[in-house]
């Protein structure tokens, strides 16, 4: 086994302050025991049938991409880069999901129980939170859309495809001590918002496989006293939260497979190394890096 060599930088941290605006969504689908998500689909057909993000004429194919990994691969990282890009909205439902626990609405508890035990939260609510999204999105005229963390079971995956093309799903990929510790190390400031990691990681090459080198995504100097953990990142629940995604979401995988729309991408180290790759891979073009670079 390649030796792991992870350190993680001494900085001060302080309790989180943050608030978000959200909608407040109906108790209904927390009492729920129906394994039926009609009610669901039927906001996802109405907002097709408005012509929102999810309905495209033939002639105007604006991107419609999924993106799948473990947690802590940095699907977000890259989703919203590519989405800055291409100029398509990048729609994160774990995102959705916290700023519905700073909400302090309704959902608040069960969802905060949910998420501190590393469990999915259910498909009623996930596909809530999406369809009031989508309908943001449809309401300021916007176009496309990068789905971060959704589907992630085959039953959203089937529920997504009966209401829109999905064109392209890009698959992450991270050896599972990398994760680990790229989950443990991550840190977000409490006052702005922003997301940085504060390990080191630095695996060796070995048996003609290459080696991953990370380093840290360092804070500036004014959010270094300001950063917290969340709260689902530590080691018990980031395993757990990996054993769910094996158990759940790996099937996907071969479901887009099957179609023709799986994209699978090893991340070959940090976003320096990484980004430029994927890229390629996508056969994409980033201006502002080649106009720097000129």
């Amino acid at each position: 086994m390649a030796a792991l060599r992870v350190s993680f930088r001494a900085l001060r941290l302080s309790s989180s302050s943050s608030t978000s605006n959200s909608t407040v969504f109906s108790i209904r689908y927390l009492t729920s025991s129906s394994s039926s998500s009609s009610s669901s689909v039927v906001d996802l057909q109405k907002l097709a049938n408005l012509g929102g993000p999810l309905r495209r004429e033939p002639n105007q194919r604006n991107v419609q991409w999924v993106f799948l990994g473990c947690p802590g691969v940095g699907k977000g990282t890259y989703a919203s880069r590519l989405s800055n890009l291409l100029g398509v909205p990048h729609i994160a439902t774990g995102d959705l999901v916290r700023e519905e626990l700073a909400s302090s609405g309704p959902l608040a508890p069960k969802l905060a129980e949910v998420v501190n035990q590393g469990k999915l939260v259910s498909d009623e609510i996930v596909i809530d939170l999406l369809s009031n999204r989508l309908q943001a999105s449809a309401a300021k005229g916007e176009s496309g859309f990068i789905l971060d963390g959704f589907p992630r079971t085959i039953r959203q995956a089937e529920i997504l495809e009966g209401v829109t093309d999905i064109d392209l799903v890009i698959n992450l990929k991270l050896r599972e001590d990398a994760l680990l510790a790229k989950c443990l190390g991550r840190r977000i400031c409490s006052e702005c918002g922003g997301n940085f990691n504060i390990a080191c990681i630095d695996i060796k090459g070995e048996d003609g496989k290459p080696g991953i080198y990370m380093p840290p995504l360092d804070p500036p100097p004014h959010c270094v006293s300001k950063l917290i953990t969340r709260s689902d990142d530590i080691e018990e629940v980031v395993k757990e939260r990996l054993r769910v995604y094996n158990e759940m979401s790996r099937p996907l995988e071969e479901f887009y497979r099957r179609r023709g729309k799986l994209l699978e991408f090893d991340l070959p180290g940090g976003i320096p190394e990484s980004w430029p790759k994927l890229l390629q891979a996508l056969n994409l073009e980033d201006h502002d890096q080649r106009s720097a670079a000129a």
